[in-house]
């Protein structure tokens, strides 16, 4: 089989305004990237206010592997199955970080005959909204310390800023870092830190904002440090909200691009979900409600993160009402998480498959307790056999959820059908759409709920310096209590130690820090060694990207 680029550089692409105009968006609704990406305007949002929402329908996945599951490409087989059904369906997913993409995991663009293309622009520099974020973010760590270069009327304590500057690769030698040296026209020397562009708060707020107004609002909300005498400052005291704002003005709108199969896409925004919350933006979400009969959106990771994620935090601040919940697994995963190492999972092993599947039922029963429906999509992969695609198929049975075969990497949308019917059964049968936790709960209680509930932790242990960030928050204003909490946390293991894989029990979470992301609305909880910056492998993807003299991008897969 041709490489994910061969096959999306061999495609038939359709003019994105055709795409656009098939969706009823107009031509003055619709700003083009050149003609295949696009924006759509506020235009058509406010044309479109009391047209009925569609059914939304939530990709999420079992614990990741070193071997990978092909949760995107799963989403975007899914909305090119639901077509071939005959149903209407939009995708709205995340933009990829370039840091993945040079680092070791790869892009975001689905694979196979399920992707959404242009995926070298898509993968890349796309429509620019990674570097919008970037320089929105980096603008206000400027302005704080030139506030303190020019007097520092604020008194702001530069021991105590909060808020990093950020960039969008893998780069472990700016996690911790010191500026301002030289002379004294070169700034005051202080500690700073960067984190990835992902992870940066700016990200969340754009992803969880409305409209200008309410993000020039959450831009101004922004904690960034404590004053000498311990007062907090916010982004609105050093009145940069506005230049920030401006910057993001073109980077809010979603973008419009499709896949292999003509089948539209909103990507937009990209929070990871183990340092940030994982979900695209709401904008392109309730966009894709719009414009189809199904929305289907992904979470990143497993669905003790993303998926968490999305109920409490997006959908509990943007008003969304799922409809229905697919759970990426495969076989090769159930081997892993059963004890197999990487190298040996090729080789039929059912005995490890019973003993992996501890994961699988994990995540199932962790989705029932936000009262939805869910339909395990099993990812085929060539050296999967018949018995153990008929032995998972009948643990799915004993579990009570249907299980669907999916070929949709090397079939496109003809390899999901399947899957899409019982989607579309999924959906019209009622549900009970809960959040896991209350807003009146206290920061602790919402942190152990998801702790207990969700990684199957026997309690949580807090270091003296969460401890501490717990009650500075809670002093500076009762209101953040009410907050939704955004856990950081590995994505490799349902615990705090990606060592720990199926299904951990009888353990302690650890949380080493709490932050107040009081823009995004969340309060970060950082757990285990998570890091909000992440390194380079040994060997970097980086290695194998190239271009040649007609401008024509290989290696990115």
């Amino acid at each position: 089989m041709k490489s994910d680029i061969k096959i999306a550089q061999s495609a038939n692409l359709l003019p994105i305004n055709e795409i656009a105009s098939n969706l009823g968006i107009n031509d003055d609704e619709l700003e083009l990237y050149g003609k295949y990406k696009a924006k759509i305007t506020d235009d058509y949002m406010l044309r479109n206010a009391d047209k009925p929402d569609g059914k939304l329908v939530l990709v999420t996945a079992i614990s990741p592997t070193p071997a990978g599951e092909g949760k995107t490409t799963t989403t975007v087989g899914l909305g090119q199955a639901m077509r071939k059904i005959g149903k209407n369906a939009v995708i709205a997913l995340r933009e990829p970080s370039l840091g993945p993409v040079f680092g070791i995991k790869g892009g975001a663009a689905g694979g196979g005959y399920s992707q959404v293309l242009p995926m070298e622009d898509i993968n890349l520099h796309f429509t620019g909204d990674f570097h919008a974020i970037t320089a929105a973010n980096n603008l206000l760590c400027a302005v704080i310390d030139n506030h303190i270069q020019q007097g520092n009327e604020l008194n702001i304590d530069q021991r105590r800023i909060l808020f990093n500057r950020v960039t969008d690769t893998n780069d472990r030698a700016l996690r911790n870092i010191i500026i301002g040296l030289g002379t004294k026209a070169d700034g005051i020397p202080r500690e700073d830190h960067f984190t990835i562009t992902v992870a940066s708060e700016v990200m969340a707020i754009l992803c969880l904002s409305d409209s200008i107004s309410d993000l020039k609002k959450r831009l101004g909300e922004i904690f960034i440090a404590y004053t000498i005498d311990g007062k907090p400052v916010f982004a609105r005291d050093l009145n940069v909200q506005g230049a920030m704002a401006a910057l993001l003005r073109d980077a809010l709108k979603p973008n419009l691009v499709q896949t292999i199969e003509n089948t539209p896409a909103l990507i937009h925004g990209g929070p990871f979900a183990n340092i940030a919350h994982g979900c695209n933006s709401v904008r392109a979400t309730k966009t894709a409600l719009k414009l189809a009969d199904y929305a289907i959106t992904e979470a990143g990771f497993g669905a003790d993160l993303g998926a968490e994620k999305f109920f409490d935090i997006k959908c509990r601040m943007a008003g969304l009402r799922p409809s229905a919940v697919v759970l990426v697994a495969t076989i090769r995963a159930l081997k892993y998480h059963g004890g197999v190492p990487k190298s040996n999972l090729n080789k039929e092993n059912l005995k490890a498959i019973k003993r992996g599947v501890c994961n699988l039922e994990a995540h199932v029963d962790n989705i029932a307790k936000f009262g939805l429906p869910v339909v395990v999509a099993l990812n085929r992969f060539e050296t999967d056999t018949e018995a153990e695609i008929e032995l998972t198929g009948s643990i799915c049975a004993e579990m009570g959820v249907e299980m669907a075969v999916s070929d949709m990497f090397v079939r496109g949308g003809e390899g999901g059908i399947e899957l899409a019917e019982k989607v579309v059964k999924a959906c019209d049968a009622p549900n009970d759409f809960r959040y896991l936790y209350a807003d009146e709960l206290s920061i602790e209680e919402k942190i152990e709920t998801i702790a207990t509930e969700i990684y199957g932790a026997s309690g949580v242990k807090y270091d003296d310096i969460a401890g501490k960030a717990i009650k500075a928050i809670k002093a500076i204003d009762p209101i953040y209590s009410a907050y939704p909490v955004c856990m950081a946390k590995t994505q490799y293991s349902l615990s705090d130690n990606p060592a720990l894989i199926g299904r951990p029990g009888d353990y302690v979470l650890n949380v080493r820090d709490i932050r107040l992301s009081a823009g995004a609305h969340f309060i970060v909880v950082l757990t285990g060694t998570i890091m909000t910056m992440p390194g380079l492998p040994k060997s970097p993807a980086a290695y194998k990207i190239d271009i040649d003299d007609n401008g024509n991008i290989s290696g990115l897969f």
